[in-house]
């Protein structure tokens, strides 16, 4: 099952990917996580990242892509992957499917996990606080979320017109978010 979680930035992408992911068996492929291990490791794809991620833009797609399409080859994910925080534009989108396609599959559900912004700039300027991330500063914030807006929503749209699009109510506590989101899949 090759499921994507969308959601602005602070939605809970990365905590519910995580427990989905435990619970379904399969990995789950965060786009974060990969380009944060791209930096710490100095790579030139990690060091392209930071400068965005600092700017609070989005990670130019061909490094993106580049990175999904290892990991969509990879034995471990033939049953499927959770796909956190990717694809973020309509292009990467287009290139999930063609990449998957190619393997016989498709994306079979899309959860967007919708969050009030208020809530969002509170749980990133914590998260920032907290774990000293250099991409959650007040003004990264803000320009994260006017990014998102204008290049990742319209996903929303591309995957209703598919008819794999599910809405997840991503307020309260970890667990009742957990449960909208088993109930919405059936398991």
């Amino acid at each position: 099952m090759d499921i994507v979680l969308l959601g602005p930035p602070g939605s809970g992408k990365g905590t519910q990917g995580a427990l989905l992911a435990d619970r379904i068996g399969i990995p789950r492929v965060s786009t974060g996580d990969l380009l944060r291990s791209a930096v710490s490791r100095g790579t030139a794809l990690g060091r392209r990242a930071q400068s965005c991620m600092d700017q609070g833009l989005l990670v130019p797609d061909d490094v993106i892509i580049g990175l999904i399409e290892e990991v969509l080859g990879l034995a471990e994910a033939a049953n499927g992957v959770m796909m956190d925080g990717f694809p973020r534009t309509l292009a990467q989108a287009e290139a999930v499917d063609r990449a998957l396609e190619a393997q016989g599959r498709r994306v079979d559900h899309v959860l967007n996990i919708d969050v009030p912004d208020r809530e969002l700039f509170r749980r990133l300027s914590g998260r920032a606080r907290e774990q000293g991330r250099s991409d959650d500063t007040p003004e990264a914030i803000r320009k994260r979320l006017a990014v998102y807006g204008e290049q990742t929503a319209p996903l929303v749209q591309y995957y209703g017109d598919r008819g794999v699009l599910r809405e997840v109510r991503g307020t309260g506590n970890i667990d009742t978010i957990a449960a909208r989101i088993a109930a919405v899949l059936g398991i």
